[in-house]
């Protein structure tokens, strides 16, 4: 069943993030952020592990800070592990960062304070909990990982290792987030009913390779879009099919999951449209706005009872397989989270009838956020910076930079904006969200005990099963 208010879904990029991620390594790296050398005995020393979307931008940040050092880099593809250890080289002038194959390697090093993990979602798990294991401090990207079950382990590697975790949701440390939730949390909307939360619909083409793929098929009869139109036992998928490049360990980069035929457009940045690999729009967009709508609501540590997710699919099969839209449906039980009323929650994908961004709208009054804009229900809050201290009798976590945070945190030992505890529960309701799809039907969630109730089928897609020798610590 799909609800009609969906519609095709805009271009969505990140193109807003790479923007605010290239001004913060800016100002990081300003005069006001060198005002002394730190000695090198006082450094965080970082490793770095992935060199896809996000590794580029997180370690730049990091190299803008004199209290850390970069000193290894870690990726499977020899032209983006060069990349690596060209930026940082150049960056302090010297040929000292270590460039590594095996993420096994810089693990092992006892010289290594953290580790920046921004790989696809299929490896996350493995990787943080023996980086945990190993005490490292980890900066971490969203979403969490890929199955419930695996995020559930990486929370425990946390807590049992005592680690530092900071997860890339750098909404976070945005003025206009921070202000919109204190506003909600504060109570000036009253008590919330209901949420919104605009994501992207269909997937998007980031690294641009269909085109090329596109014009490969162009000779075919029958028109092909895109991806998910292709399926295998067909002259399109023989098309599609090409040995692996030789640059890329692609034995490596499939690792724990089912191994596929290498198809280009499913692997660099598009690992995120296959099932396989991704969790869809739905997963790689719910440690954004999902998350924010938790903090307003002062659910960071909660979660929905109830779960009903619409979506409209390729086939299972198909080289790009993830929901083309969606919308999930979520009620939030006052007996659990202890707010004063019950509170539902949609969360739509590509859809018209809701902003990109959250919505709170509560009994005094509404309130919309976006990396766009802000708006709401009082014009004067519009107007104002953050919410003046008479007001903030529930004042909110700051920071003014989520890499510079995680630091700060590794230093301090106190937690971080976005801690390990709140990246698994804000994920949560995408998570039951696609499993809801695929097995087209409500869940119950215990929040407490986290679990399905009374659904094996929808139980077993908690978890998912890794390909020989690869397993979980």
């Amino acid at each position: 069943m799909t609800p009609p208010f969906f519609a095709r879904s805009s271009a969505i990029t990140r193109r807003t993030f790479i923007q605010s991620a290239a001004a913060a390594a800016a100002l990081s790296a300003s005069p006001f952020a060198r005002a002394r050398r730190v000695p090198a005995h006082e450094r965080i020393t970082i490793g770095v592990i992935g060199w896809g979307m996000m590794g580029p931008a997180n370690t730049k940040s990091f190299l803008g800070f004199d209290d850390c050092q970069v000193v290894a880099a870690c990726d499977i593809e020899k032209n983006h592990l060069q990349a690596a250890v060209d930026t940082v080289n150049t960056h302090y002038g010297n040929k000292d960062c270590a460039a590594i194959h095996d993420y096994h390697e810089m693990l092992a090093r006892n010289d290594i304070d953290a580790i920046m993990i921004a790989i696809p979602d299929h490896w996350h798990a493995i990787v943080a909990t023996e980086a945990a294991a190993r005490k490292k401090d980890i900066y971490g990207e969203k979403p969490l990982a890929r199955t419930i079950a695996e995020q559930q382990a990486i929370v425990q590697a946390v807590h049992k290792n005592n680690i530092i975790w900071q997860t890339g949701s750098w909404q976070r440390s945005l003025p206009q987030f921070h202000k919109a939730a204190e506003i909600v949390r504060n109570g000036l909307i009253g008590n919330v009913t209901h949420v919104e939360v605009g994501l992207p619909g269909a997937p998007h083409d980031f690294p641009h390779s269909v085109p090329a793929l596109m014009n490969k098929l162009s000779t075919l009869p029958g028109k092909i879009q895109d991806p998910s139109q292709i399926l295998p036992n067909t002259p399109a998928w023989d098309l599609a099919v090409t040995p692996p490049p030789p640059d890329l360990d692609y034995e490596t980069w499939i690792g724990p999951s089912r191994m596929e035929p290498y198809i280009e457009a499913r692997v660099y940045q598009n690992w995120r449209w296959n099932y396989n690999t991704g969790g869809g729009q739905l997963l790689d967009w719910i440690g954004h706005h999902g998350d924010i709508a938790h903090w307003g609501l002062g659910f960071d540590l909660s979660g929905p009872s109830e779960v009903q997710g619409f979506g409209e699919f390729p086939p299972a099969n198909a080289v790009w397989n993830v929901a083309l839209k969606y919308s999930v449906e979520c009620t939030y039980r006052k007996e659990v989270t202890g707010y004063p009323n019950d509170v539902s929650l949609t969360i739509g994908g590509g859809s018209p009838a809701i902003s990109m961004g959250t919505k709170w709208i509560g009994t005094d009054g509404w309130v919309w956020v976006d990396r766009s804009g802000f708006d709401a229900s009082n014009p004067e809050w519009v107007k104002m910076d953050s919410l003046p201290d008479a007001q903030r009798k529930i004042p909110l976590y700051e920071s003014s930079e989520h890499r510079r945070n995680f630091l700060d945190s590794v230093k301090s030992r106190k937690p971080t904006i976005t801690p390990v505890d709140v990246a698994h529960h804000s994920t949560l309701p995408g998570h039951l969200g696609v499993i809801s799809m695929l097995v087209g039907r409500k869940l119950q969630w215990d929040v407490k005990q986290e679990k399905i109730l009374n659904d094996p089928e929808a139980t077993a897609l908690m978890t998912r099963s890794y390909r020989a020798p690869y397993k979980l610590g």
